[in-house]
């Protein structure tokens, strides 16, 4: 849900930029209202408050504005609503068609040497309900924006077919009897059919744009099977505490965010955070509510609920950010408040201007009606929202959240990535990245170290540890095994004392490092943290050498070409030493290093980039946060803290470094569309509106050129649903 200080109203009877336009205005007005924004595309506005204020205020504005508003719907009942006016559209176009085709079908068959005319009556008949029934919602969404001193695409509408059908109705009054008058029921009718197809089409489109919060809200179960007391019972997840036990079978979806507390099995977390391949859970591993159970039965304790989860958050972020208004967005807001008075304005000069070149009352008012039809606000008002709701829910499908518009906007420009090392581009876990036997047999080095190492919970022991099960090696039972705190750890092996450990155990037991002292230091130098396996009984002498690393993520390397290919300069920004940065940083092929850096001075380094470019950073930690602040555009990466999601405008749901070039990539070509519709919605009035003042459109055609310009804008924004990440080769890290 919205925090306090902020509400979501779903709006009803916007139809063009100049509605949404109207709505902010009206809300911004309210006493206590820090900022109102209205996205017409999703017909919702987001206002901003600065103190609690009654919701009803806020209604009471939007009706007096000649609109509809609610409090914040559940997303069931508001698809449910949407759907029904869906339906309703789609019968009202149906019986429009019905009722203006015989009224067109004379003007199709001239072509074919058929010239035939409905009796004048029977014109009537068919247009009158077009006009007055089907058309009433443009006269009724008119006189509300009249009453509110203001004009819309409705008003354009209501006036130029009123005075298509009063011009007929005159005309077939004034005729001498028995004579054919020359009418004009066809072109009203009509236009008015060719509007209602118009926003049928506008509307199908607008809830494909709106599918990403609709797959995302389909993941959400409503009951959970709740086990107390070793008592299975299906209950409502309204019903569910934290810290409640939950089973979850084969195939289902997980209800709850929880941690793992019995049972083997993978997840299906394509659709949350778009790894496409399952995921392995047993006992400790966490759980993400809407994922999919794989083949076993787990039983979790529950974590978060409702709209706490990571689901929620995500939902949440998704509408946010489709809600929110680009920075581009400002330019068409100016022009949308002045577009409809200047098109009245042309249509009344055209009018005037064709009687005074001697031109008929009926040529002179069939151009302005044509003026006024073709003339369309609805494909600049959605030109910017369509695209951002397209953009921000197919990179949501693949895992990247965009938290708001302006970043969007804002990530195409960039010309260099920061990044964190530690987390973002390795993998934050040490793993063996070197080592050596004074006998040369590594295996069984690896095979005594493991042995050691076997029941400890520590970071380097699971390194040790996880290298012997990749190399399917057979551990023994050590007795007498102890800690050495400070140094490492001992323990008795078939009559043999060992212990590894470092440095200083080395030399509490009287060691050098002898032919190995070269290696350690080389390995010393990269930044690796060294173990020395040595026995102390029935010799005392040096076994080998294990040298730790991070490892490259899957992917680092690739990422880093991709942005290079891009001329994307990259950065590494670290607070790790010299050398364990430098071996990273060669491994990538990055030649920027800043290592050794202190938390406090990384939001510095990244304001100095700032000077030469636009500067996006790259991390997952809190100590990232003032950095990601600082950027133009922050990205954290999946797994990171909350405290370094907040910071940042991009999200990514899972730590490949991949989906880094794909964030901006999905973001140059959300820009790239919001701008060709841009384009589109400003060329189309500015050539479409002269034609029709010069004569040379007749209302017909201009009524489908209007309908088809909003169409157009919308499914040129819905091509953004097709946008995949660059193809990625999973090829696993090198140890470093």
């Amino acid at each position: 849900m919205p925090s306090p200080d902020t509400f979501d109203l779903p709006i009803t009877g916007m139809t063009c930029a100049s509605c949404a336009g109207r709505v902010e205005r009206a809300l911004r007005k309210v006493p206590g209202v820090k900022n109102a924004t209205v996205n017409l595309a999703n017909e919702r506005a987001h206002v901003e408050v600065l103190e609690q204020i009654d919701p009803a205020n806020l209604i009471a504005a939007v009706d007096k504005a000649g609109y509809g508003a609610s409090l914040e719907q559940d997303h069931a009942v508001q698809e449910a609503d949407q759907k029904k006016r869906h339906d309703n559209e789609r019968w009202h176009l149906i019986l429009a068609i019905a009722l203006a085709l015989p009224l067109i079908l004379p003007m199709l068959l001239q072509p074919l040497g058929v010239h035939w005319m409905l009796p004048a009556w029977v014109q009537f008949l068919l247009a009158t309900p077009v006009q007055f029934l089907l058309g009433a919602r443009f006269y009724v969404a008119a006189w509300k924006a009249v009453r509110a001193g203001a004009g819309n695409m409705d008003l354009l509408v209501a006036l130029g077919t009123s005075a298509g059908y009063g011009l007929s109705l005159y005309q077939w009054l004034i005729a001498m009897p028995g004579s054919m008058p020359h009418l004009y029921f066809e072109a009203s009718a009509v236009v008015i059919a060719l509007v209602l197809l118009g926003k049928y089409l506008e509307s199908s489109a607008k809830r494909q744009t709106a599918g990403a919060i609709r797959a995302l809200e389909a993941l959400r179960p409503e009951r959970a099977i709740q086990v107390i007391d070793g008592q299975e019972r299906d209950v409502a997840i309204s019903a569910l505490k934290v810290g409640d036990q939950v089973l979850v079978k084969p195939g289902e979806r997980f209800p709850v965010d929880g941690e793992v507390i019995d049972g083997q099995s993978h997840a299906d977390e394509a659709l949350i955070s778009g790894e496409s391949l399952p995921i392995p859970k047993q006992p400790g591993d966490k759980v993400t509510g809407g994922a999919i159970n794989g083949e076993g039965r787990l039983l979790i304790r529950t974590q978060a609920l409702g709209a706490e989860t990571v689901l929620a958050r995500i939902i949440r972020l998704v509408e946010d950010a489709q809600s929110a208004k680009a920075p581009i967005q400002k330019l068409v807001d100016k022009v949308s408040q002045v577009f409809v008075p200047v098109v009245l304005l042309i249509a009344v000069v055209t009018l005037i201007g064709w009687l005074l070149t001697g031109a008929s009352l009926e040529a002179a008012l069939i151009n302005a009606v044509a003026v006024l039809v073709i003339a369309c606000p609805c494909a600049l008002g959605l030109a910017t929202p369509t695209a951002i709701m397209a953009g921000t829910g197919v990179a949501a499908r693949h895992g990247i959240l965009i938290k708001d518009a302006e970043a969007l906007e804002r990530a195409h420009e960039v010309t260099t990535v920061v990044f964190d090392k530690t987390g973002t581009l390795t993998s934050g876990s040490p793993r063996i990245a070197h080592m050596t036997a004074i006998d040369g047999d590594e295996g069984s080095l690896l095979q005594l170290a493991g042995a050691l190492q076997r029941g400890s919970e520590h970071p380097l022991a699971k390194a040790v540890l996880d290298a012997c099960d990749e190399r399917g090696l057979k551990l023994e039972d050590v007795s007498n095994s102890r800690s050495l705190a400070g140094r490492g750890i001992a323990g008795t092996l078939n009559a043999r004392e060992l212990a590894l450990g470092n440095k200083r155990l080395l030399e509490e037991s009287d060691l050098d490092m002898g032919a190995l002292a070269e290696t350690a230091q080389q390995w010393e130098a990269e930044g690796r943290t060294l173990s020395w396996l040595i026995e102390l009984k029935p010799q005392r002498r040096v076994l080998g050498l294990v040298a730790f690393g991070d490892t490259l993520k899957a992917g680092a390397a690739q990422a880093i070409n991709e942005l290079k290919g891009r001329n994307i300069s990259s950065h590494l920004l670290t607070g790790d030493n010299r050398g364990s940065a430098r071996v990273v940083a060669e491994a990538l092929g990055i030649t920027d290093v800043h290592a050794e850096v202190l938390p406090a001075d990384k939001a510095a380094i990244v304001i100095q980039l700032k000077k030469s470019g636009v500067v996006a950073m790259v991390g997952d930690g809190i100590n990232d946060a003032p950095a990601l602040a600082a950027a133009d555009i922050g990205i954290a990466m999946g797994g990171g803290t909350d405290v370094a999601m907040h910071a940042s405008g991009i999200t990514l749901m899972r730590g490949d470094p991949r989906l880094i070039p794909a964030a901006l990539d999905i973001s140059r070509r959300t820009y790239a569309k919001i701008r060709q519709n841009l384009f589109w919605a400003f060329v189309y009035n500015l050539i479409g509106i002269p034609l029709a003042a010069f004569g040379l459109l007749n209302p017909v055609l201009a009524g489908a050129a209007m309908a088809l310009s909003s169409v157009s804008v919308v499914s040129n924004a819905l091509l953004l649903k097709t946008w995949q990440p660059a193809e990625q080769k999973h090829d696993g890290g090198d140890a470093q």
